[in-house]
């Protein structure tokens, strides 16, 4: 397959080897699900007093190196994949920019899980990501190894517009893994059982975005939401958690339940923010 032919485009933002390790595999399993194209993106931050062409000085053989084994690997694949090199005077708009320039979809960046700073929810160039990307954003914490195999995969279900795209970024990866999926979500201690008949009913809508995956639905009854998601994660290899709109006005981009599970949970962690563009088109396909 060309990449003209692709149903889809997937950017990967790629700092070093480490990040492509790391990404890669990600990136494959989405792409594969949904037969998409991955572009491989290598943003060369280049000073302000000098002219971008002269970026170039800043490349050396090992990068050039990294960026053909990157490509080597989506190729043995199967997946239709192309490398870009982007001169730019701020990492993250360079990765918004890209995203515009070729069509994105998807973009999937990397993140240490480092602990928070005041004003700054994931990362300096996540958050500008997150922002100002065209398209849905996937972020990976990339401080913990991935998992040898992957068997299960948590999906936190909450009412928030990004649930849904957790659930199928969640979906994708467990149909190139066989693995299955437990859809958890955290109702207060002692809730009423108007309330708990709500969360059942929405764990079975969320269900039915999923196909061909063994599906486990969980109700928790918590008063500490982040903490106990936290716990849960422990029985899984890979946690899938939607941006929450909780805290938007204070945090303005991710609520503290995102952050806090995607610092602290075990194992790999996703966290998937669907475009508001898309969220209505997409959301009305599966009503």
């Amino acid at each position: 397959m060309s990449s003209h032919d692709a149903d889809g485009t997937v950017l990967v933002a790629v700092a070093n080897a480490e990040t492509a390790d790391r990404l890669l595999p990600t990136a494959i399993d989405v792409a594969s699900d949904r037969s998409s194209r991955i572009v491989i993106t290598y943003v060369v931050e280049v000073p302000a007093q000098m002219p971008l062409s002269g970026g170039e000085e800043f490349l050396d053989d090992e990068d050039r190196a990294m960026l053909d084994r990157a490509r080597a690997t989506v190729d043995d694949a199967g997946i239709p994949v192309e490398s870009r090199i982007r001169y730019v005077r701020n990492l993250a708009t360079g990765i918004v920019s890209g995203a515009a320039e070729y069509g994105a979809d998807l973009v999937l960046v990397g993140w240490r899980g480092r602990p928070a700073r005041r004003n700054v929810v994931l990362g300096s160039y996540v958050d500008v990501v997150l922002r100002n990307a065209p398209c849905d954003v996937l972020v990976k914490r990339i401080r913990s190894p991935d998992p040898d195999r992957i068997d299960s995969i948590l999906v936190p279900v909450s009412s928030g517009p990004h649930a849904g795209f957790a659930t199928d970024i969640a979906g994708r990866l467990a149909r190139q893994h066989d693995a299955s999926i437990t859809l958890v979500h955290v109702v207060p201690e002692d809730v009423a059982d108007v309330d708990r008949e709500a969360a059942t009913a929405l764990l079975d809508r969320v269900t039915g975005r999923i196909d061909d995956v063994a599906v486990e639905r969980v109700v928790r009854e918590s008063d500490h939401v982040s903490g106990a998601l936290t716990d849960e994660t422990t029985r899984h290899d890979v946690t899938v958690i939607g941006a929450s709109e909780a805290g938007v006005i204070r945090r303005r981009l991710l609520g503290t339940v995102s952050e806090a599970v995607g610092r602290h949970a075990a194992g790999s962690v996703l966290i998937a923010q669907r475009h508001p563009s898309r969220a209505d088109r997409v959301e009305r396909r599966h009503d």
